[in-house]
């Protein structure tokens, strides 16, 4: 259904009888068929308190035969508490979890707290929640019911909304109420539903039977334009309504106000135990019990609650509304809410749930305690292990407000300010910061004090001025600390738009401010290997490069290394030409992202993987890698520049994608235009436009001199521009940084490049030599495509001094190769030689491939090489089921029936 769609009504106004709201009913018993059959969905349904959402729901789910229904709500008391939500929807299905993959079965054993663990991402909990609903799904179709999604704990709503996006291979269908899109951003994509007001004759049907004695037509009238066709209205006002209709103040908004008249009524006993229930949100009944009894509170005041119409006592307690519950909490007596948490708070097993006796005690005092405060802050201790930030926030503000000195309040409100920026809300992380400074205005002056709000401004802006004031911030931070920042920092000023200079003079700042640590960390290696590049001479820099990269090498063959800023050295390592090392770095810190679900970085390192497989020519496996990076980004809710695949397509010749990126990049802030016009100088030498590579990768040499960081690769681009058009002058700078390299650092890369670059440049027959020895050092590396190239230009060479029988030989051993690597734009240059020389090419076998979508090519890739579906799933983020229906339609696509044939063909 399209979003914000209004239909007609359905409302239960007895058991069995039902009125209006049949299209709505419609609406989820559609999605509820689909589901059925394996194609499984989810809905928003969105209204006004009182609207009859539950009651549509509800109703959706009683006509369900064979399902199993799983229901969860959000709770505006616990809305901080992570995970609580999810654990509601998923503890009648956590048998299941045995089956799934271990890293996913520790995830949910670690957010619901039933072992210790390593703090999971919401993604790699949102793979666990799907493998074990479509584990559930195998014994019969699952509904899942989340009501109240606005007051559903953020770390919830962001697994649920992850999984909802990805059941339609399942059989499960999911249903979200809330009041409103608005509050649920997280689940904006799915369809929404709109349940309006009903209409003034169904309002009397309503009035009809759930007021039977009945009022004068007058009352009834005054009923019916005060609610407003809100149902909970109609039967509020109608149940409060005396002799002569309604207060004058009685309108639309006010049903909140006659569940807080009809609570002050009740004897005080009825009140303290209403008030019991509303602070304890869980609805256990045992636990309520216990408290009951603390407070000197038996099983006739329970009776007297439900029969007040405020209170249902099941399985479960629960109010009647959720509006119910604010209006009992909200308009009882301070003294009485304290009362009611200190009863829970003695009811509850500090060894079973510490957290909540902890929140509970904070409840039932008045002023400052460090006991308990204290206690809170173990309390965000155990959420950080959970994997809830925002809990942690929540556990901390707490205990800040109860800490009795001004200056350890600060440090938890900063604390607390940390815990916020890293769960993603940086204003809220900036007001406690405020906060915590004007309760100790030296903080302000703190060095740590300044870090953090620079380091917020930051992550709010990710502009040139923030980046500048972190660096600026950073000068008084411990030793490591401030490294780490000025990397930061650094890497992040490297390849945005920025004014000339600015990378030297940050890199002279560093080296001012930065002693070199003792022994130093692969980190702090790297961060000197920037400065000294930015700094020195290329004879002086390399050196300092090459044992940063050895470093992170060394590291990186570690058993349990960490994988940040592993790809900051693929970088030096391609700046230094060792494709060895910018391989095994990239594979490196892809493996050991997905294997600790390290998602903030999987996509930028499957990006840098694709990266170093275009330079070596492996294509095709780029190309997998960027699909890849794209399904984590959809996944996370993310976005990335997509610089690798800019390259990708001007090494592939491939026009349309290229400047279908360029459009989009073009002028784009924090867009390095250095990478956009290498990637342009890369795509015209393909095709055989030397004039415009070379305007191109001159623009690149121009930033280059004036300070900004440059892809070193554009130097061989850009000799071979120059030597083309006649201007070989033009080469002279770059031609003698690609000889400088390869004197300080010889592999068969920079040898390799340095010899092309002679070739290319000798006006003589001496130039043979030199493009032998060239393709022989290359022949002797991964580097393919710049093999392919090497002797596309040797061919090319030839055929100009008339030596036509050798041209033919080279020209067509570089189309082959360059062809099979997927090389389309120097392919077609070849091809053309060829031409020239009378002897067409071969046409190019169509690609088998070429009918797929994205997520089937990965997939068949994926499968080729060996992968299992589960696997599959789990680098797609999606559920089996999934993965099979994608290989179902690959096979059909493809003419196969079995991984077998789909290896070999791939092979």
């Amino acid at each position: 259904m399209g979003a914000g769609a209004v239909t007609r009504h359905l409302f239960d106004i007895r058991p069995g009888t039902l009125v209006a709201r049949e299209a709505e009913l419609g609406e989820i018993a559609s999605l509820t068929v689909a589901a059925a059959r394996g194609r499984g969905g989810a809905m928003l349904v969105v209204g006004d308190a009182g609207i009859g959402k539950s009651t549509l729901v509800d109703e959706a789910a009683a006509q369900l035969d064979g399902w199993q229904v799983l229901r969860a709500g959000g709770i505006e008391f616990e809305s901080e508490l992570p995970y609580s939500a999810l654990h509601q929807l998923c503890a009648p299905v956590l048998d299941h979890r045995g089956g799934l993959p271990a890293p996913q079965r520790r995830a949910l054993d670690t957010v619901f707290g039933l072992h210790a663990g390593i703090t999971p991402t919401p993604m790699l909990v949102g793979l666990a929640v799907l493998g074990l609903l479509s584990a559930a799904a195998r014994r019969g179709p699952v509904f899942c019911v989340v009501d109240d999604a606005q007051w559903v704990d953020a770390g919830s709503r962001q697994v649920l909304a992850f999984v909802a996006a990805r059941v339609a291979a399942e059989r499960v269908a999911m249903v979200f109420a809330a009041r409103d899109a608005a509050s649920v951003s997280e689940l904006r994509r799915l369809p929404t539903l709109a349940v309006d007001g009903l209409t003034d004759s169904e309002a009397l049907t309503l009035l009809r039977y759930r007021t039977p004695l009945g009022h004068e037509p007058a009352i009834v009238q005054r009923i019916l334009a005060e609610a407003a066709g809100n149902p909970l209205a109609l039967v509020e006002f109608a149940r409060d309504a005396g002799p002569f209709g309604l207060p004058g103040d009685a309108g639309h908004g006010t049903v909140e106000h006659r569940f807080v008249n009809r609570f002050l009524r009740l004897p005080t006993p009825t009140r303290s135990l209403l008030v019991l229930a509303a602070a304890e949100p869980t609805g256990d009944l045992v636990l309520l019990r216990r408290a009951m009894a603390i407070q000197g509170l038996d099983v006739a005041d329970l009776v007297a609650a439900e029969d007040s119409g405020l209170l249902v006592a099941g399985p479960r307690v629960h109010f009647r509304h959720p509006l119910a519950r604010s209006a009992v909490y909200r308009s009882s007596s301070a003294g009485a809410r304290r009362q009611a948490h200190a009863a829970l708070a003695a009811a509850t097993d500090a060894e079973i749930d510490p957290d909540r006796r902890a929140w509970h005690r904070a409840g039932a005092i008045t002023g400052p305690d460090e006991e308990i405060a204290a206690e809170l802050e173990r309390s965000a201790g155990r959420a950080q292990r959970r994997g809830g930030l925002a809990a942690v926030a929540a556990f901390l503000e707490r205990a800040a407000r109860l800490t009795p000195g001004r200056s350890r309040q600060a440090r938890r409100l900063l604390a607390a300010a940390r815990a916020r920026l890293g769960s993603g809300a940086p204003s809220a992380a900036r007001e406690l910061v405020d906060e915590a400074e004007r309760l100790q205005p030296e903080s302000a002056d703190s060095s740590a004090t300044r870090l953090l709000r620079a380091t917020i401004d930051y992550h709010l802006t990710r502009s040139i001025p923030a980046t500048i004031a972190l660096i600026d911030a950073a000068d008084g931070a411990g030793p490591d600390e401030v490294r780490e920042t000025y990397l930061e920092a650094f890497a992040s000023l490297m390849f945005s738009v920025d004014e000339p200079g600015r990378l030297r003079r940050l890199a002279l700042h560093i080296r001012e401010r930065t002693p070199q640590r003792q022994p130093p960390r692969p980190v702090d290696l790297l961060l000197q290997a920037f400065v000294e590049q930015n700094l020195r001479p290329v004879d002086e820099a390399v050196p300092v490069m090459r044992r940063a990269v050895d470093a992170f090498l060394e590291h990186a063959r570690t058993p349990d290394p960490n994988p940040w800023w592993m790809e900051r050295a693929c970088v030096l390592s391609i700046d230094l030409g060792d494709s060895d090392a910018m391989e095994e770095i990239t594979d490196r810190q892809v493996e050991l992202a997905r294997a600790q679900g390290a998602y903030a970085i999987l996509p930028h390192a499957l990006r840098f993987q694709a990266v170093a497989r275009t330079i070596v020519g492996r294509f095709a496996d780029a190309h997998v890698c960027i699909i890849e990076a794209r399904a984590v980004d959809e996944a996370a809710g993310t976005s990335n520049l997509v610089g690798s695949d800019l390259m990708l397509a001007a090494w592939r010749g491939d026009v349309g994608w290229f400047r279908e990126i360029w459009e989009t990049l073009h002028g784009q802030v924090g867009v390095n235009p250095t990478a956009l016009h290498y990637a342009n100088g890369v795509l015209c030498n393909g095709g055989g436009d030397h004039e415009a590579a070379l305007d191109a990768l001159l623009l690149v040499r121009d930033q280059h001199r004036r300070g900004a960081y440059t892809v070193s690769a554009f130097h061989h681009e850009l000799v071979e521009a120059a030597a083309y058009v006649g201007r070989p002058e033009e080469a002279e700078e770059s031609a003698g940084w690609i000889g400088e390299v390869a004197r300080v650092n010889p592999n068969a890369w920079t040898t390799g490049a340095h010899l092309l670059a002679c070739a290319l440049l000798d006006p003589g027959l001496g130039a043979q030599d030199h493009y032998r020895a060239a393709i022989s050092r290359f022949a002797d590396s991964r580097m393919r495509v710049h093999y392919a190239r090497a002797r596309l230009l040797y061919g090319e060479w030839l055929r100009r001094i008339g030596r036509r029988s050798d041209a033919r030989v080279e020209l067509h051993a570089a189309h082959d190769l360059l062809s099979t690597i997927g090389a389309r734009g120097f392919a077609a240059r070849a091809a053309r030689e060829l031409d020239a020389l009378g002897e067409p090419s071969l046409a190019d076998d169509a690609d088998p491939l070429a009918g797929l979508t994205a997520r089937e090519l990965l997939v068949a890739r994926k499968v080729a090489s060996g992968a299992g579906t589960k696997e599959v799933a789990a680098l797609l983020f999606v559920s089996p089921r999934t993965i099979d229906a994608h290989l179902r339609n690959l096979y059909r696509k493809l003419g196969i029936t079995s991984r077998r044939q789909l290896r070999e063909l791939l092979r």
